[in-house]
């Protein structure tokens, strides 16, 4: 029989084997959870810790042996104790703040923040980008380096990647394509600076005071004004600038448009959301302001029932003022353009409004 060779005891961290647990310290503590939760095949998202604390987990779990059963089911009580008892968490260091706080204060003020407190604008850019829309990112890739339009394409989601490729010109397309095929040398870093770079370009356009464009923001003061008013200004307008004044003509909605902004299909829906006070008012006083038009497509395309009640009372009503007229048009334009808002409706595009 062969003569077996001694062989050294096999070392291990004290306490290995123990019947008690052993004291370790709050790092090996937090080495021997990843170590379990690896295990367990959880997906733990290390990358978004520090790199500094990402070298010191990695050199603690390389300096590790065994540890014994009753160490590791104290380690791990002690873990879910302190999960446990924990309320709240925030997200540390004031880039992490304004990530939470992104939408939800100014730009300004975050733009500010940023700066004094000398943080990039973004942890991990591609997030960021891999949002945006095809429309958003398709300038990157005509203005930009084939290059870097490669390391954009793959980045991004298959989907939007063949959805951009489809956008491009033949050749363009082609270039980018083979492109693709050379990024295997890139390294992450370059991958960063190029997310970092392609983000804060596509958010580098200047804040807006305002999240409306002048011809919706003068459409929309004028909707809501007196006829006798709009006309006045827009009258004034075709003096002063005919091309914004005919814009802004088409950005206004009155009553008087109905019968050709909204599809007869819509009336019935949009009937049933109008203060009906408020129509029959409209409808009483549609002739005697010059829009029977309107009146008429909305009793005809409701049902039969519903306008021949609606008739009965409108020959009922009283003379309406036109004080009464004003606010009830003007209630029954301010219902559909909620409606409009919603995506409950879409409004017809006027035919005669296209030059």
């Amino acid at each position: 029989m062969t003569d077996m060779v001694p062989m050294a005891p096999f070392p291990a961290l004290p306490g290995a084997g123990n019947p008690t647990p052993v004291s370790l310290s709050r790092k090996a503590k937090a080495a021997v959870v990843v170590r379990l939760l690896l295990n367990e095949g959880a997906d733990i998202p290390l990358e978004d810790l520090p790199d500094e604390l990402q070298a010191q987990l990695t050199k603690q779990m390389g300096s590790m042996r065994l540890v014994d059963r009753d160490t590791l089911s104290s380690v791990v009580s002690e873990f879910a104790n302190e999960l446990e008892s924990i309320g709240l968490s925030f997200p540390g260091g004031i880039a992490g703040a304004l990530d939470s706080l992104d939408g939800r204060i100014s730009k300004q003020t975050a733009a500010r923040l940023r700066k004094e407190a000398g943080v990039r604008q973004y942890g991990d850019p591609w997030a960021r980008l891999k949002d945006l829309s095809a429309e958003r990112l398709l300038p990157v890739l005509e203005n930009e380096s084939t290059e870097v339009a490669a390391v954009l394409l793959s980045k991004i989601s298959v989907a939007r990647a063949a959805e951009l490729l489809g956008k491009l010109p033949g050749p363009k397309a082609r270039q980018i394509t083979y492109a693709v095929s050379q990024t295997s040398a890139v390294t992450p870093d370059a991958v960063d600076r190029i997310g970092l770079s392609l983000a804060t370009q596509l958010d580098a356009e200047p804040l807006k005071a305002f999240d409306s464009g002048p011809v919706e923001r003068v459409g929309a003061i004028l909707n809501s004004t007196q006829s006798i008013t709009r006309d006045d200004v827009l009258e004034g307008l075709d003096e002063t600038d005919a091309g914004f004044a005919d814009l802004v003509r088409k950005a206004i909605f009155t009553f008087a448009n109905i019968p050709k902004r909204i599809a007869p299909r819509d009336i019935p829906r949009v009937v049933r959301e109008l203060d009906q006070d408020m129509l029959l008012t409209a409808l009483a006083g549609a002739e005697a302001a010059g829009m029977s038009e309107s009146a008429d497509f909305i009793l005809e395309n409701m049902s039969g029932r519903m306008a021949d009640q609606l008739r009965e009372e409108v020959e009922e009503r009283e003379k309406v003022k036109a004080s009464e007229m004003e606010e009830a048009t003007a209630s029954i334009v301010s219902t559909i353009r909620e409606m409009e808002t919603a995506g409950e409706l879409l409004l017809v595009v006027d035919d005669g409004d296209e030059d």
